[in-house]
């Protein structure tokens, strides 16, 4: 493989990883701000959570939009002009005091920053051959439970020692940081050659693997938000833990889940196959969650083991699902699908805190864990029965590595 492109690749991956962990830190976690979000605001439990859901709905407002953008202007484009205004809205949230106020500034960072969900994944998906994707997505989407550990490590002082000021003020050095390198130094993936005019071929629609693929994932990010929302307040209410502590040691859990997402993506170029390893990873996934219910309900040391070891497995499939829609859209249509995919991934979520902060209040956390079991059960029912995948260009006219042998697993 031609040398001189393999360390623009990874510089393109490292710029993709930088900008979806600086969205993640901004975008997903807020739920390390509940508690300040209780005190600091006055809000109930669910009222806190649905605050926390604002920059969800902004996602959905966005995603599509910004997979257009990607498809037809570039990867480059998109990725900082939605960072750089995401950190503006996050700026603004640093400033306000208002709630309502808040709220709409929170669902303008989340429609600005939902470029990373449709962009970033294209980019890395661009500049890698298939029999390296799936480790390089792994590495892509390591970074989600990498912002997740460093909101779990930073909000919780920031908010106490300078309040949702200073936590906001924070998202916005990161997303600002991350879309001025991107706007710097990305450099768009190659893309097949057409004729001026030419369509850009059928989309990818017409048969049922996208949609089912859409729908395994969508189902598979209830329990991933389920742990990350409230795995905070059951160690520290439940089990008694200080936040501090409670935030440090759920840091290093899901830094540890970015282990298991590059070990999915290796794992995955291994076998040439992106699905087996996504249907045999929610039936562990399922069999943790109904640990974790077992635990909660009779205040067992296992409980908090499940629910450190969910924190991985909750979001190990989402490099492996990312990675076979990309490759199955193709280069003229994967921003668009990626924007659906997240779309639908959103709408599964978007409610989540608030009812799971009710239920939290009413029947308690083993009811809420053994229901978010259920999800990851019907994950693996969803998911199409094999891989299938469109052509890609190699980069700078290199040729891919021969796909390992298909491996049943």
């Amino acid at each position: 493989m031609n040398e001189q492109w393999i360390p623009r690749s990874w510089l393109m991956l490292a710029l993709g990883t930088s900008g979806q962990a600086a969205s993640t830190t901004a975008l997903y976690g807020l739920a390390y701000l509940i508690p300040a979000f209780r005190t600091e605001l006055g809000l109930s439990l669910a009222g806190a959570g649905l605050l926390v859901s604002c920059p969800v709905i902004g996602i959905l407002l966005g995603l599509i939009g910004w997979g257009v953008v990607a498809d037809r202007y570039g990867e480059r484009l998109a990725l900082s002009a939605g960072l750089l205004i995401a950190a503006a809205a996050t700026a603004a949230a640093a400033a306000v005091h208002g709630t309502w106020t808040l709220g709409a500034l929170l669902v303008l960072a989340g429609a600005a920053g939902s470029s990373v969900n449709s962009a970033s994944g294209r980019l890395v998906i661009g500049w890698f051959p298939p029999d390296r994707r799936g480790i390089a997505m792994g590495v892509r989407q390591a970074s989600q439970p990498l912002g997740t550990a460093v909101a779990a490590a930073a909000f919780p002082p920031l908010a106490h020692h300078g309040g949702l000021a200073a936590a906001f003020g924070f998202c916005a050095a990161l997303c600002g940081a991350a879309g001025a390198a991107i706007a710097l130094c990305a450099v768009d993936p190659p893309r097949p050659r057409r004729a001026a005019g030419a369509p850009a071929g059928a989309a990818p629609y017409r048969g049922g693997y996208l949609w089912r693929l859409h729908g395994a994932a969508a189902v598979l990010c209830v329990p991933q938000f389920v742990v990350t929302g409230f795995a905070l307040l059951f160690l520290t209410e439940v089990r008694g833990w200080s936040a501090a502590t409670a935030g440090g040691v759920l840091a290093a859990a899901n830094l540890a889940g970015a282990g298991v997402r590059l070990l999915a993506g290796w794992w995955s170029d291994s076998v040439a196959s992106r699905i087996r390893p996504m249907r045999l990873l929610a039936a562990v996934t399922t069999a943790d969650l109904v640990l974790l219910a077992a635990g909660a309900a009779w205040d067992s040391a296992a409980g908090t083991a499940a629910l450190l070891l969910a924190s991985g497995l909750t979001v190990s499939t989402n490099g492996l699902h990312n990675t076979a829609v990309a490759e199955y859209a193709g280069p003229h249509w994967a921003g668009r699908a990626l924007g659906v995919h997240g779309m639908g991934q959103h709408l599964a979520v978007v409610l989540v805190p608030p009812l799971a902060g009710a239920l939290v209040t009413g029947p308690g956390y083993p009811l809420l864990f053994a229901l978010a079991a259920v999800f990851p059960a019907l994950a693996a029912v969803l998911l199409p029965a094999r891989d299938e995948t469109a052509d890609w260009p190699v980069p700078d006219g290199g040729r891919a590595a021969p796909r390992p042998p298909t491996v049943e697993v």
